[in-house]
């Protein structure tokens, strides 16, 4: 066997031995949390931060470095943003826009979107500033403060997704709120993080990101008035039978989301909006939906995205913090990030109408961050403008603002007159 083909089956082997690892532990970790009343995607994202150095490589670092590497492999890697696209396509399939044909809830999309940007940014740069000369005394300071304001801001609009699946909000008016308000949230807060990381890199151009928003505004237009159309004759042409999607179709599909993933990450939003884009071309043919759920969903969240959380939680080590003041500034960055979500969205919700039950929901299904907080963070701890200790800090804080969603929603459907699920969704 030569040398290449060698190392080509080695890196065989150790893939597939990472996948069977992964998939595994995200599925019992799954069904254990569901049965802790806990959506089980909180169980996938803890089995991916247990099999980083938060526990595994931090007992067994031999074993971990000679499994995952010091890092994660290009494969992985690949296969997790992979999997993120096809999610966010799923996700925007699901989308039920008819409720956004009420005055009151386009209203609420909107507060609800501006309170959960710019009450939290504030909080976080506030706290950048104030921290900087203790946490961060050899970063520029402005920049560790923007960095830290988008990272407080951002909610994630994957996991938040799959929680409005598990209790059967999705189709809800709460539901289309919320995850309408979180993907203008998200969308901001990428436009704003890459403008951010242009300054933090001397890169900064306000004619760059004019263009960065004209190319967005383009994208939107073809998106209504070219693809919409054009999927539609796309379905008649080749309908769904049988609830199958057929091969041809699916290729197209697939081909289209891909295509347009990488529009979006041309136009520095990230590839995983042109997948949610895609998305919503299609939700209104629920025959094609339900199809696709089927064939392809399922598949989507037992094999890929477990691959996104473990990526994530190798580069995560929440056994970092030492000391008695970087417990306080973590205690300061919890309350923000918590308060700065659930009152000003909960205010938006009561201005635009809702009960306080249900403001309370959208304030709760608002605080989901989970590890889409983490790439953002990434970024910023690549680039060197947020340290290790406080990188720990915010990935505590994304996992903890994320693990509350399900306990705070058993215990506020109830009493806005929504049933909890008797069993969570797997």
């Amino acid at each position: 066997m030569t040398s290449a083909v060698h190392q080509t089956e080695h890196l065989l082997f150790l893939v597939l031995l990472q996948l069977i690892i992964m998939i595994g532990a995200a599925r019992l970790m799954n069904t254990v949390f569901r049965r802790l009343g806990q959506p089980g995607v909180v169980g996938e994202i803890v089995a991916g931060l247990m099999l980083g150095p938060s526990l595994f490589g931090h007992f067994f670092p031999g074993t971990s470095t000679d499994l995952f590497g010091k890092t994660a492999s290009p494969p992985i890697v690949i296969l997790s943003q992979i999997g993120l696209i096809l999610l966010m396509f799923q996700i925007g399939t699901d989308f039920e826009f008819g409720h956004l044909k009420a005055a009151r809830n386009r209203l609420a999309t909107v507060s609800v979107a501006i309170a959960s940007i710019c009450v939290p940014f504030a909080l976080g740069f506030a706290i950048g500033e104030a921290s900087a000369p203790t946490l961060a005394p050899g970063t520029d300071a402005l920049t560790y403060s923007l960095f830290l304001g988008v990272a407080v801001a951002i909610t994630a609009v994957p996991v938040l997704g799959r929680i409005l699946r598990e209790y059967g909000l999705n189709q809800t008016e709460i539901g289309v709120v919320a995850i309408s308000a979180a993907a203008i949230n998200d969308v901001v807060g990428w436009v704003l993080l890459a403008g951010v990381s242009a300054y933090a890199t001397a890169r900064f151009s306000a004619v760059q990101m004019s263009l960065q928003l004209g190319g967005l505004a383009v994208f939107i237009v073809v998106l209504g008035v070219v693809l919409r159309p054009l999927c539609d004759r796309l379905l008649k042409r080749l309908p769904v039978r049988d609830g199958e999607v057929p091969p041809n179709l699916m290729a197209i599909v697939l081909c289209l989301v891909f295509a347009m993933a990488i529009w979006t990450f041309q136009l520095g939003i990230f590839a995983i909006f042109g997948g949610f884009a895609a998305g919503l071309l299609f939700h209104r043919h629920l025959g094609f939906v339900d199809a696709w759920r089927r064939q392809v969903g399922q598949f989507v969240l037992v094999f890929f995205l477990p691959i996104f959380f473990t990526f994530t939680g190798l580069r995560t080590n929440i056994l970092g913090l030492t000391g008695a003041t970087d417990m306080l500034w973590l205690a300061i960055v919890l309350a923000a990030a918590i308060l700065g979500k659930i009152v000003p969205v909960y205010i938006g919700g009561r201005l635009a109408g809702y009960s306080h039950h249900e403001s309370a929901i959208l304030g709760s299904l608002m605080n989901t961050r989970a590890l889409m907080e983490l790439i953002a963070l990434n970024i910023g701890f690549d680039l060197g403008f947020i340290p290790q200790n406080v990188f720990t800090m915010l990935v505590i804080m994304a996992v903890t603002t994320t693990v509350m969603t399900g306990p705070l929603l058993k215990l506020q459907l109830p009493r806005a007159g929504h049933p909890v699920p008797v069993g969570i969704e797997a």
